[in-house]
């Protein structure tokens, strides 16, 4: 073989490995497909003060002028501004305002999960707890405080992580005993090849969370339950045993993150209000993300101001 031959057949070489290289990727392209696409608008904290209504507004209309609209939102909790320790009155009117909002301004489905902010609890005891989480849920039209679905292929898992302290006093993050046994029954009872999105109000596992208020001092790292759920080995034990777990989203700290871990991913989605109406809360600007979900299982979380 001389020079001239070998150079030939290197080329032809290359051209062939090309053109399959293209075919491949064609056929991977033409294989993936979008099959949903979910706008995650959480901590909208609704009040009749500094134009909360208004700005709810501004961001419904944004969703849904999108070029490519989201097919359903989800509210990942905090719709209402504060019902814990103020007056039944001054509740209602935050829960009609919203309401009256959502009703007029948005024509999209929407799946609810419950905020510790959505909760009125004046005497902190456990059965005014449970009371004012019913009426949470019957503002969201919600039969159950945790349930799950199946939408275009995907399978979504809302869950309900603000629970009553032991002593009544207020709120700690983590899933009950009750509703831990359901989880582990539906994820098993989901067909392996369906992919799975879990939404939970507070992070099962976030690295924003180091950035809220004052949490390192005396040498530690101090995150409260309050900040990011205390059961997350627990759940990340659990979701290691399904592999059809993909993502699982939150709120509640108003910032953005993404937090790869064991083939999930964990995306904290910042907040509708920003710093509470206020303008940016550190470095996040008041938004909503993005959710595209594919099937293959694979999953596109975009932040988005609005």
């Amino acid at each position: 073989m001389n020079r001239r031959d070998l150079v030939k057949r290197v080329g032809a070489g290359f051209a062939a490995l090309s053109v399959n290289n293209l075919v491949s990727a064609q056929a991977v392209t033409r294989s993936k497909q979008r099959v949903l696409r979910i706008a995650h608008l959480t901590d909208t904290h609704m009040q009749p003060l500094i134009g909360a209504a208004k700005g709810f507004e501004r961001c419904l209309h944004h969703v849904q002028n999108l070029p490519d609209k989201p097919d359903l939102i989800v509210n990942g909790g905090d719709a209402i501004m504060e019902a814990h320790g103020r007056q039944k009155d001054s509740v209602s009117r935050q829960w009609r305002l919203y309401g009256e909002v959502l009703r007029s301004e948005n024509a999209l489905p929407v799946l609810s999960c419950i905020g510790n902010h959505d909760i009125w609890c004046p005497k902190e005891t456990k059965a005014c707890f449970d009371a004012g989480r019913q009426w949470a849920m019957d503002e969201f039209q919600l039969t159950k405080r945790y349930y799950s679905l199946d939408q275009n292929g995907w399978h979504i898992i809302m869950l309900d992580s603000v629970q009553p302290e032991p002593d009544g006093s207020w709120y700690t993050a983590h899933i009950d005993e009750e509703q831990f046994t359901w989880l582990e029954a539906d994820l098993k009872q989901t067909p392996a090849e369906t992919p799975i999105l879990i939404v939970s109000h507070v992070p099962i596992l976030a690295a924003c969370v180091f950035f809220d208020g004052q949490r390192f001092a005396g040498e530690n790292w101090n995150v409260p339950s309050r900040w990011m759920h205390s059961d997350t080995v627990r759940l990340t034990d659990l979701f290691h045993r399904y592999p059809n777990v993909k993502a699982a989203l939150s709120g509640h700290i108003h910032l953005t993150d993404r937090v790869d871990y064991n083939g999930v991913s964990y995306f904290c989605n910042g907040a509708v209000s920003g710093a509470w109406w206020f303008g940016k809360y550190k470095h996040t600007a008041a938004g909503y993300a993005i959710v595209d979900l594919f099937n293959d299982g694979s999953v596109v979380n975009t932040y988005v101001n609005y």
